[in-house]
């Protein structure tokens, strides 16, 4: 579910074809769709040279941006990386094609615990890219370290006009209704109600609503409060050591980000050969090592600094991931809902 936005990028080169590909054509074409920030680059340029396959590379900023572009027609894209909730939706209104899984023989290295998920229940249409948790991120020298462990710390006045609060529906409402007590997943319209109505007690004492921007704000400690994911405050810590991450007591959002082809893709053999080579260690190992989101790739694991696979929250044992739950599909009516809460909210 990466959210730092980029440019749309594009690379083209041509070569013989070499080891790699788990089949599918020697040559030609693929147009993939990515979230902004979510690759290392030169793995594109790796697959070009090693399938001679050239790759057309565009980013998106959400989950529901990327369904408007294919509900709408708007673009012929062959590989796309929604988030689990989102692969559901797209099943269930048959906007995805089943994969061929004789060309994606890198398969075999997923973790078995991120196969056959409640999101693709029979994993027919989607092999998972990356995936992590959600937390919250706050800056020592701003924050005292009392006032941490709860969602509140977003909603404590002490830090007016220095918290960021995340700007897409689905998360913002889902940690409201963490924050109360219930489930991310909830069907209760007067729980989603009641959810919203506490964002729109947040919103005057908010720096601002935000993604890609909270990278520059907290890095730069021109903000003392956000949320995001585990992955990106790994980058962020690079640049800033002040900054802390913490999973909230109320429990928090684990995610999977997975690799689809959208239904009547042009090309569809190229597409595999892509999702199969981003799976291979190679691949798994420079987009890892980039980008700091957890890899669903055992083999990659093992060639991670100890430190790193070690790490309990980039990959948590039981007692962790009992206090994490996964967004699943919502039906049409509260889905809508979502839509005109979040417009009350951003009125």
């Amino acid at each position: 579910m990466k959210k730092f936005v980029a440019l749309a990028l594009g690379t083209a080169l041509a070569a013989s074809c070499l080891s790699g590909c788990g089949g599918g054509s020697s040559a030609g074409e693929v147009n993939v769709y990515n979230w902004g920030e979510y690759i290392d680059m030169s793995v594109l340029e790796d697959f070009e040279r090693e399938t001679g396959i050239k790759v057309n590379y565009q980013t998106y900023d959400s989950n529901e941006t990327m369904y408007a572009v294919l509900d709408g027609d708007g673009a012929d894209y062959d590989v796309i990386i929604p988030s689990d909730y989102m692969i559901s939706r797209l099943i269930e209104e048959d906007m995805l094609e089943p994969l061929n899984f004789d060309n994606i023989p890198n398969f075999s290295d997923i973790d078995p615990e991120l196969k056959n998920p409640e999101y693709d229940p029979e994993n027919l249409y989607s092999v998972p890219y990356m995936w992590g948790l959600m937390g919250v991120i706050y800056n020592t020298t701003m924050v005292d370290e009392a006032d941490t462990g709860s969602w509140d710390l977003l909603w404590n006045e002490k830090y007016a006009n220095d918290i960021i609060m995340i700007d897409n529906s689905r998360d913002a409402i889902g940690i409201a209704l963490k924050r109360l007590g219930y489930s991310y997943n909830t069907t209760d319209a007067a729980q989603i109600t009641e959810a919203v109505d506490t964002l729109i007690e947040q919103k005057p004492i908010l720096q601002r609503y935000a993604m890609d921007e909270i990278f520059g704000a907290l890095e730069g400690g021109n903000a003392a409060i956000g949320t995001y994911y585990y992955g990106d405050y790994l980058t962020m810590a690079e640049n800033n050591p002040d900054l802390a991450f913490y999973l909230p007591e109320e429990g928090t959002n684990i995610y999977v980000d997975a690799m689809c082809i959208p239904k009547g893709a042009s090309n569809k053999e190229n597409a595999e050969a892509f999702i199969n080579y981003m799976c291979s260690t190679q691949a798994g190992l420079k987009n890892c090592e980039e980008i700091w989101y957890s890899t669903p790739l055992m083999s990659v694991r093992e060639e991670l600094d100890p430190e790193v696979s070690g790490d309990p929250m980039a990959y948590p044992d039981a007692e962790v991931m009992a206090q994490c739950e996964a967004y699943t599909n919502l039906p049409q009516d509260i889905l809508d809902l979502y839509t005109s809460e979040w417009l009350r909210l951003k009125a």
